[in-house]
């Protein structure tokens, strides 16, 4: 298979595949589209419980591919910036659609993690990492700003003071720093990597779907709604999902004291 970004799906997971593995995954004018064509592709799936993001070879991404931007020195200062806001602007319908979508979406990162690259990890859901991978902001290096939704997801995640450092020195780190700073959830040798991913997955996949991704936008919207509006979202979604056959099957299984087996009865 070809092309920039591969999209590949079994059951009811789909894989995103970052695929310029000589380039480290860098992000080009074709691989930008590339990407915003597969993410809405998965979002509107709604026969998927789980999506996996990765990068193909020895990195996961280590940000825009420099050699593309320089060839657009050539272009005047007013142009250059026009081009680059519009550029980055679609760009960005990719990271909405990652954290807007139902299905929880699982990072598996390795390698490289730097400039958009880590603005991806900071979008998915869950965030599983090689011992090996390392991580950096890298825009500082370049002159620019962050884009990706870094500025909104990074202070969220390791709070505003670690979060202006990482941006502002634009230090490299590493893996076992980005599960303290919470970036990823879990390190784990290289060659663990993807059982450790597929075993995350497949605890999302057998879990109750309409729960999960309730808690899903649950979590996302909190930080726009006030106490009494999160209140109310959450009296609406028990609920909603106490009419499900999900949640017959998670009484009855603990009442048998026995796992519970989801999504075999019709659930709304």
């Amino acid at each position: 298979m070809s092309g920039p970004v591969l999209v590949s799906r079994q059951g009811v997971v789909a894989t995103l595949t970052l695929n310029r593995p000589d380039a480290l995954n860098t992000l080009d004018f074709a691989m930008m589209d590339s990407l915003v064509a597969a993410v809405a592709d998965v979002a509107a799936d709604d026969a998927l419980r789980a999506v996996i993001l990765r990068g193909a070879g020895k990195h996961f991404m280590a940000g825009g591919d420099l050699r593309t931007f320089a060839g657009e020195l050539t272009k005047a200062r007013a142009a250059r910036q026009a081009g680059f806001t519009q550029m980055i602007g679609r760009l960005h319908s990719a990271i909405e659609l990652l954290q807007r979508m139902p299905h929880p979406v699982v990072a598996r990162v390795h390698g490289a993690v730097a400039g958009f690259g880590l603005s991806l990890v900071a979008a998915c859901d869950l965030a599983i990492a090689a011992d090996s991978a390392y991580f950096a902001s890298a825009y500082r290096q370049i002159a620019l700003t962050p884009d990706g939704g870094m500025s909104w997801t990074l202070p969220r995640i390791v709070g505003l003071r670690k979060a202006t450092e990482i941006l502002l020195l634009g230090e490299r780190f590493d893996a076992q720093q980005a599960m303290q700073l919470g970036l990823v959830n879990r390190v784990v040798p290289v060659l663990a990597l993807d059982a450790t991913v597929e075993g995350v997955v497949q605890a999302l996949v057998t879990g109750p779907t309409l729960a999960l991704r309730n808690a899903k936008r649950l979590l996302y919207q909190s930080s726009a709604h006030s106490l009494s509006e999160q209140l109310d979202a959450e009296s609406r979604s028990f609920g909603e999902c106490a009419g499900t056959a999900d949640f017959e099957e998670g009484i009855a299984a603990f009442l048998e004291k026995r796992p519970p087996q989801f999504g075999r009865g019709s659930t709304p």
